[in-house]
């Protein structure tokens, strides 16, 4: 009998702890270190245990939830993507994390603000930074020493570097029209433009237009492939093979890409920009979705703080290649960004960053411009148009 109740009290502990379900779209080197936090944090406390689980890419991960949500079997914790996010807080799904923070100052004034400052909506905070990024610029560096160029500062530069890189074998530049177009975003923000107006799609702007008649005229001149999202691994491909000498993407394609074997030397640059242009930040943010227990909000938000602390910041982004959320990671990272100063050109692209606009229907408007992108690269429709037809289609959402 004592021994039975010896055994009890000794699982007490365990039984009582609270399970905090994570759904997350890392792979690679990324998503095994998220595992590995999860252990970690399980290890040093006995009330919570998260439970991280990838479902998928980012826009996989968007259709699982939104399946889960209609069934009450959604996780606690999710991370969302830096333009559903919005969509989340708009639909009621995430849960405002104000009553539950009792952050100091410090700590605080240690975050970076943009990435920070993202995770609120209408004065109340319902998102918190995890994976923060911005868009660089890939190239081959050995083509670049070749011809004599220097990696382009403006779009005008861009223009003329992405021709003369261009011959029989190779293309100047790759071009993926992602589901969120947050790349062309960033050929609109480095202009001064944005894609939203007064709460409102702002596709047919001058900049966009601007941007989309470049892609339009290197299209024409045979310098430029242009590449869906579906095609993304042929772009990479691409890229490394030496069929195209430039492309954009995120920061954090970069440790992907380092599972081919390259024949050159990457480069890596920042986006174009023109006097006063912006880069729209890239990522998600880690929400709590309405439904959880009250332990299972504190359970949440004491992994987070544990993600957040200075080493798993700096473990993080040697992992990951995202931009540092906090100050006091910095010098914990002296090392890594020494060893190859190209890792650091997404941190220094912050000065320049601005957030993406934080409005429910945004994803939905984006969507339809990706759709524009590729119907005038691929499919031969005048920018105009095609930027046109999409700023009805989203005028058109509510």
């Amino acid at each position: 009998m004592k021994k039975l109740l010896a055994l009890a009290l000794f699982l007490l502990p365990a039984l009582a702890q609270v399970e905090v379900s994570f759904w997350h779209a890392m792979d690679g080197p990324a998503g095994r270190l998220l595992a590995t936090f999860a252990q970690e944090f399980n290890a040093r406390q006995g009330l919570y245990r998260v439970v991280p689980q990838y479902a998928g890419d980012y826009r996989d991960a968007e259709t699982k939830l939104v399946a889960a949500l209609r069934t009450g079997a959604q996780p606690v914790l999710f991370q969302a993507e830096i333009s559903f996010f919005p969509r989340l807080v708009g639909e009621g799904r995430a849960l405002a994390l104000d009553p539950y923070l009792n952050l100091d100052k410090a700590f605080v004034d240690d975050l970076f603000e943009p990435a920070w400052n993202y995770g609120v909506m209408e004065e109340r905070r319902y998102g918190l930074p995890l994976n923060t990024s911005t868009p660089v610029l890939f190239y081959n560096l050995d083509a670049f020493r070749a011809k004599g160029l220097k990696a382009p500062r403006n779009w005008k530069e861009f223009e003329e570097v992405a021709k003369a890189l261009t011959s029989r074998q190779a293309k100047g530049f790759i071009f993926v029209t992602d589901p969120q177009a947050w790349l062309f975003e960033a050929m609109v923000t480095s202009r001064g433009g944005s894609l939203v107006k007064d709460g409102k799609p702002n596709f047919a702007s001058k900049e966009a237009l601007e941007a989309l008649e470049m892609l339009w005229r290197l299209n024409r001149a045979g310098a430029l492939s242009a590449r869906s999202m579906a095609e993304a691994t042929f772009a990479q491909l691409d890229f490394v093979r030496t069929k195209g000498m430039m492309v954009m993407a995120s920061i954090a394609n970069w440790p992907a890409a380092e599972n081919y074997s390259f024949a050159f030397t990457l480069g890596v640059a920042p986006v174009p920009r023109e006097p006063g242009g912006k880069v729209p930040l890239g990522g998600a943010q880690l929400v709590v979705l309405k439904g959880a227990s009250e332990a299972q909000v504190r359970g949440a938000l004491e992994f987070w703080r544990y993600l957040m602390e200075p080493q798993n910041v700096a473990r993080w982004v040697q992992a990951s290649y995202y931009v540092p959320v906090r100050k006091s990671a910095l010098p914990l990272l002296e090392g890594f960004y020494r060893e190859n100063p190209f890792r650091k050109v997404a941190f220094e692209q912050i000065a320049h960053a601005q957030e993406r606009p934080r409005i429910p229907q945004f994803s939905a408007w984006a969507s339809l411009l990706a759709e524009a992108l590729e119907k005038s690269l691929k499919g031969g429709i005048p920018p105009q148009k095609a930027l046109e037809e999409a700023q009805r289609k989203a005028e058109a959402i509510r």
